[in-house]
């Protein structure tokens, strides 16, 4: 996991050192995986190149798809656009800043 996140990690992207949420989306094909079993070994995985320590994490939004299932993407990213384009499975992971720590929604 580690080396493909690597792949994809710009070097012009820096590690963060706030608070964070991660986003991780899992394309499948045809056999899923529980959505909640894949999240702890990617953080994991990701640590040290896309934020400092898995504490910082305040936010997970986990989800799974199914490629032959219809649904409407916005947003199209070319990382997202070539990993559809593969026609494999695959994950989508994005980490941005936590949301305000005062505010439930």
């Amino acid at each position: 996991m580690r080396q493909e996140a690597e792949k994809y990690w710009s070097s012009e992207q820096k590690t963060a050192t706030g608070l964070i949420m991660f986003q991780i989306t899992y394309f499948y094909d045809s056999v899923s995986m529980d959505v909640d079993n894949i999240v702890k070994p990617i953080q994991d995985a990701i640590i040290g190149l896309s934020y400092v320590d898995d504490n910082q994490v305040t936010d997970i939004l986990a989800r799974k798809r199914d490629l032959s299932g219809t649904f409407k993407v916005e947003n199209m990213t070319a990382i997202l656009a070539e990993g559809f384009a593969r026609g494999n499975e695959f994950l989508h992971i994005v980490i941005t800043d936590a949301p305000d720590q005062e505010v439930l929604t």
